[in-house]
């Protein structure tokens, strides 16, 4: 684990504690843990822009590190100071407000979306981009209806599609994800309705960790001009 201060906030502690535990079911997430790959960051409120350059440099140099040198079960995370009390909508609006800010940054800076996905939040094959490596993210939060995702603060968690991509060539997506899915279901007593492999639905549904109704309306839009996926 690495943090940019040199105190460590006590979120950030609680976090990796949260990831320890015996119940939670992300063996991914314990993996990175483990090995020193989780790069955990503080920031202030997910409600406000005041981290967005930091949080896309880093992204940025998360996905320029991993072109060097690709490797699995890495996963780098932004816990923020709150607000505590936001419900499931408003921190999926907020979440989506980050998020669209740091691909505003991405595009600005002329970064081509990674070809192997789309920027189409309503195709199956979207993930977001930053620095040309698509991205996968875990928001979790205090209200979160889900176990797995309710942690004591705000959190962003990006995960490199391409690792998902490395674990099918190797033929242990399958596994893992089986794992995850019964770990959940103990954990929860029942499994995530918003969960599917990538290609059969767009994985924006899953972000926020919400059970979202029919006809929701992903908030996010690609700008970059000339993009191959407009």
């Amino acid at each position: 684990m690495t943090v940019q201060a040199e105190r460590v906030p006590d979120r950030i502690r609680n976090f990796e504690d949260f990831i320890r535990k015996h119940d939670f079911p992300c063996v991914g997430a314990k993996s990175a843990l483990s090995r020193g790959t989780l790069k955990l960051h503080a920031c202030r409120s997910i409600t406000s822009a005041w981290d967005d350059v930091r949080i896309h440099r880093e992204l940025l140099d998360w996905a320029f590190a991993y072109r060097k040198n690709p490797g699995l079960f890495r996963s780098i995370a932004f816990v923020f100071e709150g607000p505590d009390d936001l419900d499931e909508e408003a921190f999926e609006q907020a979440m989506w407000m980050r998020i669209q800010s740091l691909s505003d940054k991405d595009a600005w800076l002329e970064q081509n979306y990674d070809p192997r996905v789309s920027s189409d939040p309503c195709d199956p094959h979207f993930s977001l981009s930053f620095g040309g490596e698509a991205f996968f993210v875990v928001g979790m939060h205090p209200n979160a209806s889900r176990p797995a995702r309710r942690f004591d603060h705000p959190v962003l968690v990006f995960n490199l599609h391409d690792q998902f991509e490395q674990l099918r060539e190797q033929n242990r997506y399958e596994t893992i994800r089986a794992t995850i899915l019964e770990r959940d279901e103990a954990l929860a007593g029942s499994i995530n309705p918003m969960l599917a492999r990538h290609g059969e639905e767009s994985e924006a549904l899953q972000y926020s960790g919400r059970a979202v109704e029919d006809g929701w309306e992903c908030p996010f839009e690609d700008k970059r001009s000339g993009s191959e996926q407009e």
